[in-house]
């Protein structure tokens, strides 16, 4: 059942802070945040795009970092001081006439549980909260910033049966 939930989706929502990075914000002395990216998260999110999977970043937080990552993984659809996530995705949603079935939602606290309400497969990371991990359909092995969102993107790309292919033009074929 689980597997094939999975291979209905067309669209995941992301979480950033705790999902994407390990939760850690810096912030040096002249006021400049600086946030960790796994970088095979980032190969898994163009390996989803590429596979027809649109990727929305949404966070409650404001930063000039998570932008730059947007861009530079090609994420088009990036929000920023969210407060209310579930509204959020049912008007995104609604406006791509998708059903809830084709919704992916990632996250690791609790402003992601009115997400996951939104969605037909709910992801949680292995360090989210007690509470989102018991709401969760899949949680990954891997904490956030740490390989969990890559490891989400191979099982869906798996699950939909596209993950040979992609593998494959990294041979060369």
């Amino acid at each position: 059942m689980l597997k094939e939930k999975a291979t209905r989706i067309r669209l995941l929502f992301l979480d950033v802070d705790g999902v994407m990075t390990d939760g850690r914000i810096t912030i040096n002395d002249r006021g400049e945040e600086t946030k960790s990216f796994d970088v095979k998260d980032g190969l898994g999110l163009k390996m989803l795009m590429s596979s027809g999977i649109d990727v929305v970043l949404m966070t409650g937080r404001r930063s000039r970092v998570v932008r730059l990552r947007a861009e530079e993984l090609g994420i088009k659809e990036l929000y920023q001081g969210v407060t209310d996530k579930g509204t959020l995705c049912r008007r995104l949603i609604n406006d791509k006439g998708m059903g809830k079935e084709e919704v992916c939602c990632m996250g690791d606290d609790l402003p992601e549980l009115v997400m996951f309400k939104e969605a037909g497969l709910r992801i949680a990371v292995a360090d989210a909260a007690k509470e989102l991990r018991k709401s969760a359909d899949f949680v990954t092995k891997n904490h956030g910033g740490y390989g969990a969102v890559r490891e989400a993107c191979d099982w869906i790309l798996r699950c939909q049966g596209k993950w040979s292919a992609l593998v494959a033009e990294f041979h060369g074929k």
